[in-house]
C-alpha cells in the first residue's frame, strides 16, 4: 500500500486538456454592431423570476421545478451518477471482510466434547500501480458532472417550454377575444341593416353581406376553444398535473419586453450552455477510458491478507482443556496477460474510438449552440418588427371602417365596401395577435439559446 501510494502519481492513458474549438468572434446578426458585440452582460444572466414578471407565469414555473416527472427523473439519475462513483472509488482502497464460525460436538466412539470458536478477517487490495483504478474513477466523475448537466438542460428547457406554451395560450385567448368582440359588433351591425331595410335604406343583399361577417366570426371560436383547452392539458402535464383549466395573469398585449436583450460575448457561451459543459464532461470520461484500456495492457497485482484467532475447549474422559490460537497468512499475486486473441487492442481501439466521437460531439454542439443563437436573435428582431408594423396595419385598417361606416350611412357608397374593411380588419386583429404571440415566443427561444434560465 505505501509503495502504491508513492507511485501514485503514475497513470497511463493521456491527461484531459480541453480542447481548443474557434468560435466567431461575433453572433451572425451582430457582425455591424461593434458596440453591442462588446457587452460582456448577457440577457441571460438574468433569472427567469426577472426574465418572466407575470406573477401567474412564475407561479406556473415554480410548480414544474418541484413536480415536472422529467425533472424528478433528471434528479435520479445525478443520484445514481453520484452512487457509481463511490462503487468505482471503492476500488481504490483494501477490500476487508470478516468471517467467523463456531463448531461444536461429540464423538461417537470416544467420550470426547469440543466446542471451537474462529475469527478471522482477510484483507484484498489491489494495487493501482498503473492508474487504471483512478482513470475509471475520473470517468464515473466525469459522468456525474455530465449528468447534473443533463439536468440543468432539463431545467432550461422546462421552463422555457412552459413559457413558450403560456404564451402562446395567452395568445389563443386575445384571438378568442378579437372573435367573440367581432361578434358582438356584427350582431349589432346586421341589425342596424335590418333596420335600414324595413325603412327602405338598405337592399337584403346588405344584410346578407354583414351576416357574412358574423358567420365567419362565428366558426372562429369553436376552434379556439379547442385550441385553448388542448393547450391548457399541455402545460398541466408539464407541470406534473392532470389536464386542468389553468388561471391567468397579464395579459398578452399587456406583458412587458426588455428594452434590450444583449447576447453578451460569444464566448460566454461556452460556460452558460448546460448541454455544452454535458458535452464536455463526456468528453473527459471518454478520455479516462483511454487510459482504463491501457492499463489492461500491464500486470496486475493484488495483495492479500488474513488473520484471527481459533479458540476452543475439549474434555477428553475426565480432564477438561482449554486452547487457542492464532491465525495469519498473507500473499502477493502478479497477473500478466499473454495472449488474447486482440481482446485488449480491442478495447483500446473502442476507447480511442469512443474518445473521437465525443470530441466530434462536443465541437457539434459549439456549433448548434451559435446556430441556435444566431436564430433567434434574427427571429426576435425580425418578428417585433412584424409585430410593429401590424400594429400600424390595425390601426390604418380600423380607420378605414370607420371612414367607410360613415359613408355608407351617408348614402355615397355600397355596403360592399364596409363589409370588405371589416372582414379586412378581423383577418388583422387575428395576425397581430398571432405577431404578439410569436414575439414573445421568440424572446422565450433567444433566452434558452443563449444558455438563460436553469439557475434556481
Amino acid at each position: 500500500m505505501l509503495g502504491s501510494s508513492l507511485i501514485g502519481g503514475c497513470a497511463v492513458g493521456p491527461n484531459y486538456h480541453k480542447p481548443d474549438v474557434p468560435t466567431p468572434a461575433a453572433y451572425h446578426d451582430l457582425g455591424e454592431n461593434p458596440q453591442a458585440e462588446a457587452q460582456a452582460a448577457s440577457y441571460a444572466d438574468l433569472p427567469w423570476w426577472q426574465v418572466f414578471s407575470d406573477p401567474v407565469l412564475q407561479g406556473l414555473l415554480r410548480t414544474a421545478l418541484k413536480q415536472n416527472y422529467d425533472l424528478l427523473i433528471a434528479t435520479e439519475r445525478i443520484n445514481a451518477a453520484r452512487a457509481q462513483v463511490m462503487v468505482t472509488r471503492s476500488a481504490l482502497f483494501p477490500q476487508v471482510q470478516g468471517d467467523g464460525s463456531f463448531n461444536g460436538g461429540k464423538e461417537q466412539f470416544f467420550p470426547a466434547k469440543s466446542n471451537l470458536l474462529l475469527l478471522t478477517a482477510d484483507v484484498a487490495f489491489q494495487v493501482d500501480l498503473f492508474g487504471g483504478l483512478r482513470r475509471a474513477t475520473q470517468a464515473a466523475r466525469a459522468q456525474l458532472l455530465a449528468t447534473e448537466a443533463a439536468r440543468q438542460t432539463v431545467v432550461l428547457t422546462l421552463v422555457s417550454d412552459i413559457a413558450t406554451d403560456y404564451f402562446a395560450l395567452l395568445q389563443l385567448d386575445l384571438e378568442l377575444q378579437i372573435s367573440r368582440d367581432t361578434v358582438k359588433t356584427q350582431e349589432d351591425s346586421v341589425k342596424l341593416t335590418s333596420l335600414r331595410l324595413d325603412h327602405g335604406v338598405a337592399t337584403k343583399l346588405d344584410v346578407l353581406q354583414a351576416q357574412q361577417v358574423l358567420d365567419t366570426a362565428n366558426a372562429q371560436i369553436p376552434d379556439l376553444e379547442r385550441q385553448i383547452g388542448q393547450q391548457e392539458d399541455a402545460i398541466s402535464i408539464l407541470l406534473g398535473n392532470y389536464p386542468q383549466s389553468l388561471p391567468r395573469g397579464l395579459a398578452l398585449a399587456d406583458q412587458p419586453l426588455p428594452p434590450g436583450v444583449p447576447p453578451g460575448l460569444p464566448s460566454a457561451l461556452l460556460e452558460r450552455r448546460p448541454d455544452i459543459r454535458q458535452a464536455e464532461q463526456l468528453l473527459i470520461a471518454a478520455n479516462a477510458q483511454i487510459g482504463v484500456a491501457k492499463a489492461q495492457f500491464f500486470p496486475q497485482i493484488s495483495l492479500t491478507g488474513g488473520g484471527g484467532g481459533a479458540f476452543g475447549r475439549s474434555s477428553l474422559f475426565t480432564s477438561m482443556m482449554s486452547s487457542q490460537s492464532a491465525v495469519w497468512a498473507y500473499g502477493a499475486q502478479v497477473s500478466q496477460p499473454i495472449f488474447t486473441g486482440g481482446a485488449l487492442r480491442g478495447n483500446l481501439h473502442l476507447a480511442e474510438a469512443q474518445h473521437q466521437a465525443a470530441l466530434l460531439a462536443y465541437k457539434e454542439a459549439i456549433q448548434h449552440a451559435f446556430g441556435d443563437v444566431s436564430d433567434a436573435l434574427i427571429g426576435y428582431q425580425k418578428l417585433h418588427e412584424v409585430r410593429v408594423r401590424q400594429e400600424q396595419t390595425v390601426a390604418d385598417l380600423a380607420e378605414s371602417v370607420r371612414l367607410s361606416v360613415m359613408r355608407y350611412k351617408g348614402g355615397t357608397t355600397t355596403y360592399l365596401e364596409v363589409l370588405d374593411g371589416q372582414r379586412s380588419l378581423f383577418e388583422a386583429e387575428i395576425t397581430l395577435a398571432q405577431a404578439r404571440g410569436a414575439e414573445y415566443q421568440s424572446l422565450v427561444q433567444l433566452y434558452k439559446a443563449l444558455g438563460g434560465g436553469w439557475k434556481q
